[in-house]
């Protein structure tokens, strides 16, 4: 992790309208791929945009490598933007439009200079440039096209090489794959991951996908209602939440809310909620939450010997297809609370467990609701905050 701060944003604020950010504090380094997380609606375009200077903050300040941009310009920042709809110009074709931004920025330098002779022989380094972004993201055999005849995944490639060729201090992606099919998404993400190896342009990426931010992100902030909630490294944002919404946010499904006392017997804690013990690892005492990600929940059909400290026998109550894997709701036995939970979730004091299966394992086990199982997980796989 690079230690500069490259860009800055400091106590903002944004009123429009009847939505508004709140209290944004980010530090983004030189050279890192830092992803902002967040449901629809939470602000998360807002900031980008606000970033880009095409709205001016109530309070704060916008720093790019030590200097105050706050009050600069959008072509002023050294800030590229690229949209989810790609927005290419539909009277130029590709090349045309990934020379836009140098062109402008050029044409601009020589008026000022009267030098509007060295225009045609500078065309000759934008060429150049654009031949040379165009190959590093595979759309060099689309230059002659119209963008209304690519792809969607081509046109997204050709918007960021667009972004890209003027060599930006920062690029700012906003939803940059929502808009395509889950194959096409996959292996633009993997170009993301590979242009950014190789070139080290500093990105901040929004989306509401949190598989998506795992992929790219060496750190992740997850914004809510206007403010950033927690900020991490996708390891801590995904095992160790800070509150019940990023929980919920991330998957973990499995979420209680209880006390944590000291184990009748042992050094260990214990979480405890309705009728309800589970060991645990954790410093903290008292009221508290808990969340479990289904994905550490094993299931089987007799009590395991394993290193899991927690196993107790239930009911299923709900099988749940999903396509690439099956979630099985169990209720323990030690449960008084019979009835099965809405599906997808968990509540705040159910002793339910939301686990996941593939098909095979469902066939194997004979799985359907009512059938007679085992959960188990280890204590370590609780975080409790």
């Amino acid at each position: 992790m690079k230690e500069a701060a490259h860009l800055q944003i400091q106590n903002l604020a944004v009123d429009l309208a009847e939505f508004h950010l709140r209290e944004i504090n980010l530090n983004v380094h030189t050279g890192e791929y830092f992803v902002i997380l967040g449901p629809t609606g939470a602000g998360k375009t807002v900031l980008l945009e606000t970033i880009a200077g095409l709205f001016q903050p109530r309070l704060g300040s916008i720093l790019l490598r030590g200097e105050d941009i706050t009050e600069f310009p959008p072509e002023r920042r050294g800030i590229s933007f690229v949209y989810q709809d790609y927005v290419l110009f539909p009277h130029l074709n590709v090349a045309e439009n990934i020379a836009f931004g140098l062109k402008i920025r050029d044409l601009r330098g020589f008026q000022r200079l009267n030098l509007g002779g060295l225009f045609k022989k500078k065309n000759a380094v934008i060429e150049q440039q654009v031949n040379e972004i165009s190959e590093l993201l595979r759309v060099d055999h689309l230059l002659h096209r119209d963008p209304k005849t690519l792809s969607g995944g081509e046109q997204q490639r050709a918007a960021l090489a667009r972004a890209l060729v003027v060599k930006p201090q920062v690029m700012l992606l906003d939803e940059p794959l929502s808009a395509l099919d889950p194959e096409t998404r996959e292996d633009l993400q993997r170009e993301l991951a590979r242009i950014h190896k190789e070139l080290g342009t500093t990105i901040l990426h929004v989306t509401h996908d949190f598989e998506e931010a795992v992929a790219l992100g060496d750190r992740i902030a997850v914004m809510n209602e206007g403010r950033i909630v927690q900020v991490g490294s996708p390891q801590d944002i995904f095992r160790r939440p800070a509150s019940e919404f990023v929980a919920r946010f991330v998957g973990s499904r499995n979420i209680f809310s209880g006390r944590v006392e000291d184990a009748a017997q042992g050094s260990h804690k214990e979480f405890a909620l309705d009728g309800l013990r589970f060991a645990v690892v954790t410093a903290l005492t008292g009221p508290a939450h808990a969340s479990l990600r289904p994905e550490d929940i094993i299931l089987s059909q007799e009590s395991l010997r394993s290193s899991a400290r927690n196993c107790f026998p239930g009911v299923v109550a709900e099988v749940a297809d999903r396509g690439a894997f099956i979630y099985v709701t169990v209720r323990v036995a030690s449960s008084p609370h019979p009835s099965p939970l809405p599906e997808g979730e968990g509540t705040a004091s159910s002793p339910h467990f939301i686990c996941t299966i593939t098909h095979r394992s469902r066939e194997e086990m004979n799985l359907r609701e009512g059938s007679e199982v085992y959960v188990a997980f280890k204590a370590s796989a609780v975080h409790v905050f």
